[in-house]
């Protein structure tokens, strides 16, 4: 294994593309080959991501360098198989896919082998092994963790959830509900109960014992804030809460970004990291389950670099040793 692993990044102009450049700017086993963008080839990426402008003198490119060691692709959704289905990809490069373009089973071949699913809480021994990563969406990130552990231990039936999210959420791309004059001291639900991250939800809690297809009523929220999620879920079980503590507890000991809290948690306490944190309460057979992430971190591009750590057999939080915001 080479010290150095060049990586390029295809969509390096917006959001999650912006993250992945902050963060493997830093990172000690990363040399940054090429940051695409067909919108800003040939301007410096500080242009772009202002607060960069003397962090690097990388340019935008027009041309993607295929022979690096591994590819993000932070592409819109739907345009990560075309970009591949043009490009002559050699055996030994890595693909880490940031859309949902290879997320479900049934959509996950390519180049004769198959996407993992890079839930590292999930399936880390998979993504160790794997030559393509699919990287889960923000939601369902926050939504799997906080449920996970129940999977396979009781019939997950009738789970009740509501989500907030920061409208980085949205993309880059300007539209009418990401304005800030709407966004701003306001709140409004979208996609009721026909969120596009249900399927894989679903996918990943089935593979892990649970009986959930179809039972997962999901409302999405809009926030008025820039960055973050915040989840909470209801699930029926006799489970007292000390006894789900323990199980929760247990079932991250190893995992080094998902911590059980047993005080209140926030946003503000992940803004920032690759961390999700989970805080538990009851009342009666409900079990209430609140998750809170970065969606832009552990919902997007910390959770792939936490991916590519892995793939490549490097300490898991590598160059995500990141500051939360606090305030």
């Amino acid at each position: 294994m080479s010290t150095t692993t060049n990586i390029g990044i295809i969509g390096a102009a917006g959001y999650t593309g912006g993250e992945l450049l902050r963060i493997l700017l830093r990172h000690p086993r990363v040399h940054i080959a090429f940051a695409h963008s067909r919108s800003s080839a040939g301007q410096p990426v500080y242009s772009i991501h202002e607060d960069l402008l003397g962090e690097t003198s990388l340019h935008f490119s027009d041309t993607i360098d295929t022979g690096v060691d591994v590819i993000f692709l932070c592409t819109g959704h739907g345009e990560s198989k075309k970009i591949l289905a043009d490009l002559n990809i050699p055996a030994h490069t890595r693909i880490i896919d940031l859309s949902q373009d290879f997320r479900l089973q049934a959509q996950a071949a390519f180049n004769g082998k198959n996407f993992v699913y890079g839930l590292p809480e999930f399936q880390k021994a998979a993504i160790q092994q794997a030559q393509y990563i699919a990287n889960p969406g923000c939601f369902a990130t926050a939504i799997q963790l906080a449920l996970l552990p129940l999977a396979g231990q009781i019939a997950l039936q009738n789970v009740h959830l509501t989500g907030i999210t920061g409208a980085t959420g949205a993309g880059q791309k300007l539209q009418s509900t990401s304005h800030f004059p709407w966004r701003s001291n306001n709140i409004s639900a979208y996609k009721s109960l026909a969120h596009q991250h249900i399927a894989e939800i679903t996918e990943t809690l089935t593979s892990g014992g649970a009986k959930a297809e179809g039972e997962l009523h999901f409302i999405p929220w809009r926030g008025d804030f820039a960055r973050g999620i915040f989840v909470t879920a209801v699930v029926n079980t006799s489970l007292t809460l000390a006894e789900a503590m323990a199980l929760y507890q247990s079932f991250y000991a190893e995992h080094p970004f998902t911590h059980v809290s047993e005080g209140t948690i926030s946003m503000k306490q992940v803004a920032n990291t690759n961390k999700c944190l989970l805080q538990l309460e009851q009342e009666g057979n409900h079990l209430v389950i609140h998750a809170a992430i970065d969606n832009l971190l552990k919902g997007a591009s910390g959770q792939a670099v936490q991916n590519l750590n892995l793939m490549m057999g490097w300490p898991e939080d590598l160059g995500l040793q990141l500051k939360p915001l606090a305030f």
